[in-house]
């Protein structure tokens, strides 16, 4: 079933925001040392640095451990299916396209459950941020191989290790339209937040991908396996524009992977710039409805 969160709003005369101004009601319940708690930690100060207020953005997620994460964030959301989280936002985002929409979700329900959804949401340019929470693994459901596990994986669904080549998101999003795409490390929060950032600002659709340790249930890809290992693009000088030099990096993984800003585009109009019912009259969830009351009463009561 999906839930909604409603934003607290802060009072009338407490106007100035601070970083408390996004702390949710509930306390995560990750397991201590989970890499979520660096990535809610991130969107917070993102949205804190960015000046938005917790009425002006919506998260959105699906199902899994990272997608309680609506509930952990002062702001609207929706709790919604697993994998369906991309498909909500959209209907979110077309009738309220003055919000900043951000989904939050795992390497299952994005990469797996909610593969197609990826996808057609990319080949349209909406302008939502989507941040996977990577680990690797799913945990929420205790520890079986996902998406993006290692062949030679050994999980609980695959004891003697997996079989299956992993996907690998970065290219993926680069040739699926995907017009601004990074990938993050939850061991380099600093660096976490200014990606977010970037992506939130961006007008079109963006990914984070997130390296998110589940200290539970993955050994093998852990903060001390990724700490040597992750190097940012921007030290090397590299040039997000460049889609050749883009897909090169999206493609590494060993002694040195990749994390930064890989590709970004703004020659691509997103849907809402596509859409000719949406450049007059403000958002539509504010717009007067074109069947009468006794309609829309109709319509209300057989959905619910």
């Amino acid at each position: 079933m999906s839930t909604v969160t409603v934003v607290e709003e802060a009072p009338k005369q407490a106007a100035q925001l601070t970083k408390d101004s996004y702390k949710g009601k509930i306390h995560p319940d990750w397991c201590p040392g989970c890499g979520d708690f660096s990535v809610l930690s991130a969107l917070q100060a993102a949205l804190f640095e960015l000046g938005l207020k917790p009425n002006q953005v919506l998260v959105v997620s699906g199902i899994g451990c990272s997608s309680n994460l609506p509930g952990f964030i002062n702001t609207y959301g929706m709790h919604t299916l697993h994998g369906r989280s991309l498909a909500v936002a959209t209907g979110a985002k077309l009738a309220n396209h003055e919000l900043k929409v951000i989904c939050t979700g795992g390497d299952g329900d994005g990469y797996g459950i909610g593969g197609n959804h990826f996808v057609h949401t990319m080949r349209r340019n909406i302008d939502l941020t989507y941040i996977v929470m990577d680990n690797q693994i799913y945990g929420l459901t205790t520890g079986q191989v996902s998406p993006t596990s290692v062949k030679g994986m050994k999980t609980k669904s695959s004891p003697h290790g997996s079989v299956e080549n992993p996907i690998n998101p970065m290219p993926m999003a680069i040739v699926g339209g995907a017009t601004y795409v990074a990938r993050g490390f939850s061991g380099k929060q600093k660096h976490l937040v200014e990606l977010i950032k970037g992506a939130i600002m961006h007008p079109g659709f963006a990914l984070v991908d997130v390296f998110s340790p589940c200290v539970t249930y993955n050994k093998d890809n852990t903060y001390q396996w990724f700490t040597p290992r992750v190097k940012a693009l921007e030290d090397q000088g590299h040039d997000p524009t460049d889609f050749r030099a883009a897909m090169d990096k999206a493609f590494m993984w060993g002694d040195e992977i990749p994390i930064g800003l890989f590709w970004k585009r703004t020659d691509l109009p997103s849907l809402e710039d596509l859409e000719p019912v949406l450049h007059e009259g403000g958002p539509l969830a504010y717009r007067e409805l074109g069947i009468t009351d006794e309609q829309a009463k109709a319509v209300i009561k057989e959905l619910l």
